[in-house]
């Protein structure tokens, strides 16, 4: 059994939906967090370890006997800059030691600035300071994997939204009020298209990579449902709800005066090109290897709407 161990380091959003697919194939799992604490959604059978992802030695433990090792763990957003590489670097090392695959949860930030559809042979020319940790983070990952230190594999989102995901441009600015009846906030030109991954097709999309040797070595854009604009992914939600549709835009300028007050808000400054113009994301290439497992919108949307409704502090 220890040979199909699966440990997954982190248990927000990412790592449960990892986990849940983990479970559909009868798969034993370890999660992996600071404080050990069980999320109020998770099984209470699964093993959760606590410890300090920081540290190599207690990575080492933490994952001995696993067979393949899930990275869904990130600091906060606004401390990226000094703690995201050795994070995943002291995970990565981890799961060297237990000869390990090792599949990374990643994002497309790496890219920088696009002009058309985001595809992954793409140069890695991010300026912003967020994207070069992620670019960097990437590339030690690859390059461990091209000098035989571990077998590895990268799945990149988009913008993420789904059950119990908060901290997003597609969270808690627009299904908790849309759910209350208030007014919903997508970020710069809603009028633009803008690709969303639905969270339970990015876990799932991490197992599969997982499974197949032939995703080792490689990033894959996992698929997403179909690419509409924000106004009309908010006009969805309003939908699904049976509800007038109370929309509105955020830009720079408020995301600034936030900022003085919300880290997070200041942190999401630089990265507003992404809503500023089209992005549009492309995963043709994970769909001809893999099958196309994305979530159709509405399917997604509604999932997202049905377990807000349930969420506690909306009551």
């Amino acid at each position: 059994m220890s040979e199909e161990l699966h440990v997954i380091f982190g248990t927000g959003p990412l790592g449960q939906s990892v986990l849940h697919e983990l479970q559909k194939r009868s798969k034993p799992v370890r999660m992996v967090n600071h404080s050990g604490k069980r999320p109020t959604d998770m099984p209470t059978d699964v093993e959760i370890v606590a410890g300090d992802a920081y540290n190599v030695d207690f990575t080492r433990q933490a994952v001995r006997g696993a067979s393949v090792v899930y990275q869904c763990a990130q600091p906060q957003y606004w401390e990226w800059a000094t703690k995201f590489i050795p994070l995943q670097e002291a995970i990565l090392d981890g799961a060297v030691s237990a000869k390990a695959k090792f599949i990374v949860g990643d994002n497309l930030y790496m890219y920088g600035e696009v002009n058309g559809s985001i595809h992954e042979d793409l140069p890695t020319k991010a300026d912003t300071h967020k994207g070069k940790v992620r670019a960097e983070a990437a590339r030690r990952v690859l390059a461990a994997h091209q000098t035989g230190a571990v077998r590895a594999a990268i799945g990149r989102a988009s913008d993420f939204f789904g059950p119990q995901v908060r901290d997003s441009a597609a969270g808690d600015r627009m299904f908790p009020p849309a759910v209350q009846g208030k007014v919903a906030e997508g970020l710069g030109n809603i009028d633009l298209p803008h690709t969303y991954t639905y969270i339970k097709d990015f876990g799932k999309a991490l197992v599969m990579l997982g499974e197949h040797d032939e995703a080792l070595g490689q990033a894959w854009h996992v698929p997403n449902p179909e690419t509409v604009s924000t106004r009309r992914f908010m006009e969805m939600i309003y939908r699904d709800l049976d509800q007038p549709a109370r929309i509105k835009s955020m830009g720079p300028t408020m995301l600034r005066l936030g900022g003085l007050f919300i880290p997070a808000a200041r942190e999401m400054v630089e990265m507003m090109y992404e809503f500023n113009k089209p992005f549009v994301v492309d995963s043709s290439k994970f769909i001809k290897a893999f099958g196309d497992i994305a979530t159709p919108l509405s399917d997604a949307i509604h999932q997202t709407t049905t377990w807000y409704k349930q969420d506690a502090r909306l009551q």
